[in-house]
């Protein structure tokens, strides 16, 4: 019989202002991954930290994902964009290949890593 552990909290999601990006280090299937969580309005997308270009983290600054206008997920190396919503690549050269999504809920006021 396995036993099943509780969700991990990643921080409370009242700490995320609206349209601002946080990091975390997390595991998934066993390995450390970094990845990071955008709010938009009510909402929480999570991604794996990896431009799929360049096989590098997206941001050049910490927690600095979103462009200028914080209207979509960019990447600092070569000015790649994603959508917020899912992920998906916008312009640049990621060549129509989108971040990892990462599953989160929010329980109870927490986000956590489901």
């Amino acid at each position: 019989m396995t036993k099943k552990s509780d969700p991990k909290v990643l921080c409370k999601f009242s700490e995320l202002d609206d349209l601002t990006s946080k990091s975390f280090d997390v595991k998934i299937k066993r390995k450390t991954t970094n990845i990071f969580v955008t709010r938009k309005d009510d909402q929480v997308y999570a991604y794996e930290n990896v431009c799929p270009h360049a096989q590098a983290p997206l941001e050049s600054d910490p927690d600095k994902y979103l462009n200028a206008s914080k209207e979509k997920i960019v990447c600092a190396i070569h000015g790649a964009e994603f959508s917020i919503e899912s992920g998906d690549c916008l312009d640049g050269l990621c060549d129509g290949v989108g971040l990892t999504v990462v599953s989160v809920d929010i329980i109870e006021g927490d986000l956590v890593l489901s």
